[in-house]
């Protein structure tokens, strides 16, 4: 199995333009409120102290020579950004280096939330970017990840922007779960800001980043049934942010999906169900390819 399909154990809401568009095409009948998010550059809480334990089996890698299949992707490339490092934890010293994130410094990265029960945010974007990767490779995307759990720690934020920059990506998505308060639920998808200062100018991205995240955001709703959060976004599931580095930095377009909140149980319960995985996914591959597609 490509995927780890075992049950694992027992932040300022500013909507772009494409958010109202977004309401009215698929969200209608969906409200919420406000809220402020997590600030840490993971758009997650930071993990506990405690070990997180690892996945029953790991996840095999499929095989970067595999020939590519003609598709309606083809000659399209996307970068997935699985959020943080499992191993981080085990590295905080390095991971609490200060990195310049053009407006500011930041630290390089963070560890991640986990459910309740332990099961790691860093396992679960590893999970479904691999989930992505497949799916968006079937259609003839060429595919890169910033990391594929071979690393000691990081990459760091700045890294993980240059990654994409100098794929000349077409777009990139970071994968992440939320760790907010029980009672807050549902996805949300991050959008940059317009931000110049320092080495940061968004100013290129900003337009064709909120169409992608607009887009993720409709079929996630559609191929889920999951809701946009009930805490940021005020029920459109975007939100815009100016103190993300990995936005920040970025050149080409890019969004972090924040999949659910990993601290309320019923969203931990979908976080770590192999199937909803699969269509968060494929909730994902959906909207990157409608925005490819134009």
């Amino acid at each position: 199995m490509p995927y780890d399909d075992s049950v694992p154990p027992t932040r300022r809401a500013r909507p772009l333009l494409a958010a109202s568009a977004l309401a009215a095409l698929c969200l209608t009948t969906i409200t919420g409120c406000g809220g402020p998010p997590d600030t840490t550059d993971g758009a997650g809480a930071k993990a506990s102290a405690s070990p997180t334990p690892e996945p029953s089996s790991p996840t095999p890698k499929p095989s970067p020579t595999t020939p590519l299949p003609q598709g309606p992707l083809t000659g399209r490339t996307v970068v997935i950004d699985p959020g943080h490092n499992p191993r981080n934890r085990e590295h905080t010293k390095e991971i609490n280096e200060q990195v310049d994130i053009g407006t500011g410094r930041k630290e390089c990265d963070t560890t991640g939330t986990s459910t309740d029960a332990g099961y790691a945010e860093a396992r679960f974007t590893l999970d479904v970017s691999y989930r992505l990767r497949e799916l968006l490779q079937a259609q003839g995307a060429r595919v890169l990840l910033t990391h594929d759990d071979d690393r000691p720690f990081g990459p760091c934020i700045d890294e993980r922007a240059r990654i994409g920059n100098e794929a000349k990506a077409d777009a990139v998505v970071s994968v992440h779960a939320d760790g907010s308060a029980v009672g807050n639920r549902g996805f949300h998808v991050i959008l940059p800001a317009a931000v110049k200062g320092g080495g940061a100018d968004t100013s290129t991205i900003v337009k064709s980043s909120a169409d992608l995240g607009a887009r993720i955001a409709g079929h996630f709703v559609r191929t889920t049934g999951s809701a946009p959060s009930n805490y940021i976004g005020g029920g459109t599931g975007l939100d815009t942010r100016d103190d993300l580095g990995g936005l920040n930095l970025s050149t080409v377009p890019k969004v972090f999906v924040e999949c659910g909140n990993m601290r309320d149980p019923k969203d931990a319960a979908l976080l770590t169900d192999a199937s909803w995985r699969q269509k968060a996914a494929q909730g994902m591959a959906d909207g990157i390819a409608a925005h490819l597609k134009g």
